[in-house]
């Protein structure tokens, strides 16, 4: 079909299943649901072109064509053999694509966190029959019990007791220290749980973060010093975040090496909002730690890995 300008898209926001791309059309007008490994393709409805595939005209007609994978490597999941490109479900709660060699997965059950808050003072996930994922469900308790978690929460006024429908107005914020990073270089995420939102509800939050690039040049030591000084990049860089960049560049500090053993982390941090752009035009922001000072101790994370880490240090930030 002929483009035409200027664009008109539905103004209903796009639904697409799970792991699969949203795509601007052959006008670069509008955002469609990208066709999968096998499904029928056309200019108007390309291929998921982020999982290798490309629309082959050769086998069909009327303009349309059929949706392969370029040459890749096929991926081994407990003796299933599955081809580059592939989707499929090795379990109901997970989705997954075979991308040459690698498999990729998305989680289809949601792993939010609740905590205790006035409305739901015993929070807990509950499995239901036929259904794959467990849900949250607030336990009753008594009304005493009831009170007691909201009066954690709540500022204490001798004239009267807390109204729990007048969740702003009495909240008494409460927030942890951010977590450390999850990864000693490259993008990682930190975590901290806060009741600053308007229903005073303890909630988790996330933050990007960034101790050091994986190919930041270390300084040299001075004869005697056992700390090096928190390095500046030279040249401002952009953030680069699930194949997106920042929309501004930045001089962040990084925290560099300890001489004598110990570990260098961020002590002193500060949060701002960063936005970046997508290749297809896409914006979006996300909250990113910045350094301000680094301090070297013993308890040092193991290896590169949210997962395998043991230290449990935290930093000392802003509440913004």
């Amino acid at each position: 079909q002929a483009c035409t300008y200027p664009c008109q898209c539905p103004s209903q926001p796009l639904q697409c299943p799970a792991g699969t791309s949203h795509v601007l059309d052959a006008c670069g007008c509008c955002k469609v649901c990208a066709r999968q490994l096998g499904e029928l393709c056309s200019l108007q409805k390309p291929c998921d072109h982020h999982k290798g595939l490309y629309c082959d005209f050769s086998k069909m007609h009327r303009g349309s064509g059929i949706c392969l994978a370029h040459e890749g490597a096929t991926c081994d999941l407990l003796g299933k053999i599955y081809h580059n490109g592939e989707s499929f479900q090795p379990t109901c709660k997970l989705q997954c694509i075979c991308m040459d060699g690698a498999i990729g997965c998305i989680p289809l059950c949601s792993d939010d966190l609740r905590l205790p808050s006035p409305e739901c003072p015993s929070p807990r996930r509950v499995k239901f029959r036929n259904k794959c994922c467990e849900e949250w469900t607030c336990e009753e308790g008594s009304e005493e019990n009831r009170f007691e978690t909201a009066m954690a929460v709540f500022r204490e006024d001798p004239a009267r007791k807390p109204e729990l429908n007048n969740l702003q107005e009495n909240c008494l914020v409460q927030t942890t220290e951010w977590s450390a990073c999850s990864k000693s270089c490259g993008m990682g995420i930190s975590a901290r749980v806060t009741n600053d939102n308007p229903q005073c509800r303890l909630e988790k939050e996330t933050r990007l973060c960034m101790v050091r690039p994986c190919d930041f040049p270390m300084e040299k030591t001075k004869k005697g010093k056992k700390c090096v000084r928190t390095p500046k990049p030279r040249q401002s860089l952009r953030f680069e975040f699930s194949g997106c960049t920042s929309t501004r560049s930045y001089r962040p500090k990084f925290c560099g090496s300890c001489t004598d053993g110990r570990c260098c982390t961020p002590y002193v941090t500060s949060t701002v909002e960063v936005e970046f752009r997508c290749p297809e035009g896409d914006f979006f922001q996300r909250k990113m730690m910045f350094i301000k000072m680094c301090s070297c101790h013993y308890d040092c994370p193991r290896d590169n890995d949210i997962f395998l880490a043991t230290y449990h240090r935290r930093m000392i930030g802003d509440h913004v």
